[in-house]
């Protein structure tokens, strides 16, 4: 039942970011921008946990998962080191993230040809 609900879950996130692509003239990197904002917006008002629970992996490695992270990360450095944790926060609990995607990225630059669209 996780691997359905995980489905569903992020199979609604996908097909609402299509909707606004294809039915608006916001473009991919707004939307996707869009997402972070609502993953935050979620977390702070205690909704997106219970999405979580729910959705699994569905909704916590999307976009929206990533937000939630910050957001999360943020309350926790902000009750531990006080105003100065709203700049180490969001950082600190999504390191791991940040930094498999400049690793992966650099290793897909390795293996393809990067180079500008003709």
């Amino acid at each position: 039942m996780q691997y359905l609900n995980a489905f569903l879950c992020g199979g609604v996130l996908c097909a609402i970011g299509q909707i606004f692509i294809d039915r608006t003239k916001l473009t991919p990197a707004r939307i996707l921008t869009g997402y972070v904002v609502l993953g935050v917006i979620l977390e702070a008002i205690g909704v997106y946990a219970p999405i979580a629970e729910w959705g699994g992996a569905g909704a916590t490695v999307p976009l929206t998962g990533f937000g939630s992270n910050l957001a999360k990360g943020v309350a926790k450095a902000v009750g531990e080191k006080g105003w100065l944790g709203v700049m180490t926060g969001g950082l600190t609990a999504t390191a791991g993230g940040i930094a498999a995607a400049v690793l992966f990225g650099f290793l897909a630059a390795l293996v393809f040809k990067p180079g500008e669209k003709r």
